[in-house]
């Protein structure tokens, strides 16, 4: 029999994880300041104290027309997104405001241009077609660090310079969360505790750990109660952190998240289309959600009505969020750049220093380091070759793709503005290269 004591090294590895997070450890993101510990208790009877609630998914659309001449500019970067030409593909950005966008190489099935950065996902129609001018992705994390009126305010700036809007913003998804603090076994009752009106009602595991329940997916409408604290080691989503210390949270409270998702359908059906009706509207709609949708009950099996069974009383805690109250503080800081962790960054960087050293027999740093980065010079510069490219356009080559992804380079002006000779030369050779000439 194993010891009770030893550790699952997942387990172990998450738990680190977690403490890293908690300790403020988020690589590439500026940690919020930890106020001292005189923050606001709020919880009620001592069963569940709220850390922060509002907007984690919003998706609105406009009606409208984009600019004749954004429309060509657009259509020849997606032209450039799908070249088989790395230096072509490297240019499909867009720069708008303070926003460099990624232009994607396909559209979808309703809309031709796809345009995205870390705060937004824009998705633009042609002229006069019969769809809406725009459909728009927040980013949770944009969710942050402005308020749902403050961000939709600036995406109709953006909007507003691609094309003519028609239409204030209708509300095609919007989810609303709380995350909270309870110690309360979130297993301990069976799915017929859940009084909805859904269809499916699912609880989840991983690695034999109860993650939470799911109630609704894929309806008009959906709710879930799942560890919040695990997901961000999957999601990546350590800004929230920073966020629930200041809000009192300790490293080892237990945060769970209900959240419920609230489609067009279902908004229309309560007359609530606009974005300003559903926000002023949020009181009503959790209401209804925790109140109508969907209950937790204590089942009776004396009592054959579920409608009748009591609520439970963590459900009567969650079900009292006042939605015209501050759901805590945002974040001061967002990048629009989608850059990757800077510390997973560098642990890939030196689990390959380390595979090249074992390989090649080196124990000292000093010494491999200087040899690792010789060998991966002649590296680059037989790539090159290859291709029928200087080394240095090689270089900028892989670096304006990468570019590209983050948002974090204007490819256009800043890296081949000085270099257009050698561009042209060096196209024409990878053509040749690429039509086995």
């Amino acid at each position: 029999m194993k010891n009770q004591n030893t550790q699952n090294p997942q387990t172990a590895s998450r738990d680190a994880d977690l403490s890293a997070l908690g300790r403020g450890e988020s690589g590439d993101r500026e940690a919020v300041a930890v106020p001292s510990n005189t923050a606001t208790n709020n919880s009620i009877n001592g069963e569940v104290k709220f850390l922060r609630w509002g907007v984690d998914s919003l998706y609105l659309s406009y009606q409208g027309n984009l600019h004749p001449h954004i429309n060509a500019q657009l259509k020849q970067l997606k032209t450039q997104a799908q070249s088989e030409n790395p230096l072509e593909q490297a240019k499909a950005q867009i720069k708008v405001g303070d926003h460099l966008f990624e232009v994607k190489d396909k559209g979808s099935s309703m809309f031709n241009y796809v345009l995205e950065d870390n705060a937004f996902r824009i998705q633009l129609s042609r002229p006069d077609k019969a769809v809406p001018m725009a459909y728009v992705k927040f980013s949770s994390e944009y969710l942050t660090y402005k308020t749902p009126e403050q961000a939709e305010k600036h995406l109709s700036s953006i909007l507003s310079e691609l094309g003519v809007l028609e239409s204030s913003a209708n509300v095609s998804r919007i989810d609303l969360f709380v995350d909270f603090i309870s110690y309360q076994d979130m297993e301990a009752w069976s799915r017929e505790a859940w009084v909805t009106h859904a269809s499916a009602v699912s609880a989840y595991a991983v690695d034999n750990r109860f993650t939470g329940w799911a109630i609704g997916l894929g309806g008009v409408m959906a709710g879930r109660l799942y560890d919040k604290r695990l997901e961000i080691i999957k999601s990546h989503k350590d800004y929230l952190i920073p966020l629930w210390h200041m809000m009192g949270w300790q490293m080892d409270d237990p945060v769970w998240r209900l959240e419920f998702e609230y489609k067009r359908e279902m908004l229309v059906q309560k007359n609530l289309a606009k974005l300003t009706d559903v926000l002023a509207n949020l009181n009503g709609l959790w209401s209804y959600a925790t109140t109508e949708w969907l209950r937790l009950a204590i089942p009776n099996p004396e009592d054959q009505t579920r409608s009748r069974w009591p609520i439970h009383p963590l459900w009567a805690t969650l079900a009292t969020l006042d939605w015209e109250t501050s759901g805590g503080p945002l974040q001061s800081r967002f990048s629009n750049n989608r850059v990757p962790n800077h510390d997973a960054m560098l642990r890939r960087t030196f689990s390959t220093l380390a595979a090249w050293m074992a390989a090649e027999g080196y124990t000292n740093y000093d010494e491999a380091v200087h040899n690792f980065f010789e060998a991966l010079t002649h590296h680059i510069n037989n790539k090159s070759m290859n291709l029928g490219l200087t080394f240095e356009s090689y270089v900028k080559e892989k670096v304006a793709l990468k570019a590209r992804l983050f948002n974090t380079i204007d490819v256009n002006a800043e890296i081949y503005e000085s270099y257009v000779d050698e561009e042209i030369r060096a196209m024409r050779e990878y053509e040749k290269q690429s039509n086995g000439e």
